[in-house]
């Protein structure tokens, strides 16, 4: 078993102050640094929108953040303006050890279609070349922390699985946004149904 650590989208604009920030969301910051050096490969996805993003609720005229609309023929929740490329928003937690990252990947970078995953955008027109690249370094095992564990860590989660990749959450290192009271725990319970496995940091940082 070849393991990498994926750190999803723990981005400035996540945080708690962010754009969209994901309460506790810092909180996940610590964990990742932990965990970085136990493992010899560690990748990172970061989403990376233009300015113009059909998720946006400023590019509906009329809509408010959070409200459900349409993109490109796709239901779609209308988000505040977040990760913009090149902005202070898009860029990784000032406290995450950045050096340590071996392998990023930016997603949300297609103006007509939302991406939540690292893998693929919502609807898989397109592949982020995340599955291959872990393919070629015989990564077969995802160790997963991030956020927001009811957004991006679950759909990426749910298409490392159906990729093939065994996926161990570390349930210390999500933080989710709970819209609805109950979504982080039921994303939670998703992902275990699909076939990922629950751990905590402290159970990887013991077996080092």
């Amino acid at each position: 078993m070849s393991e990498a650590l994926l750190l999803v989208d723990i981005q400035n604009d996540f945080l708690p102050g962010g754009a969209l920030g994901v309460p506790d969301g810092d909180a996940v910051v610590p964990v990742a640094n932990a965990l970085m050096p136990i493992f010899e490969h560690r990748v990172a996805s970061q989403d990376w929108h233009p300015p113009d993003h059909g998720s946006f609720a400023t590019q509906h005229r009329g809509a408010e953040p959070f409200q459900i609309g349409e993109l490109d023929g796709r239901e779609q929740i209308l988000w505040p303006e977040h990760c913009v490329q090149q902005t202070p928003g898009a860029g990784f937690a000032s406290a995450l050890e950045v050096a340590s990252i071996d392998h990023v990947v930016r997603k949300g970078t297609d103006a007509r279609i939302d991406s939540y995953s690292a893998f693929y955008d919502n609807d898989h027109r397109k592949a982020t070349g995340l599955t291959d690249h872990l393919r070629t370094r015989g990564i077969d095992t995802l160790i997963v922390v991030g956020l927001a564990a009811d957004v991006c860590v679950k759909f990426t989660v749910l298409d490392a699985l159906a990729e093939g990749f065994g996926v161990w959450l570390v349930r210390d290192g999500i933080r989710g946004v709970d819209m609805a009271t109950g979504d982080t725990d039921a994303s939670i319970d998703e992902m275990q149904k699909a076939g990922a496995e629950l751990c905590t940091s402290g159970v990887l940082l013991a077996r080092a």
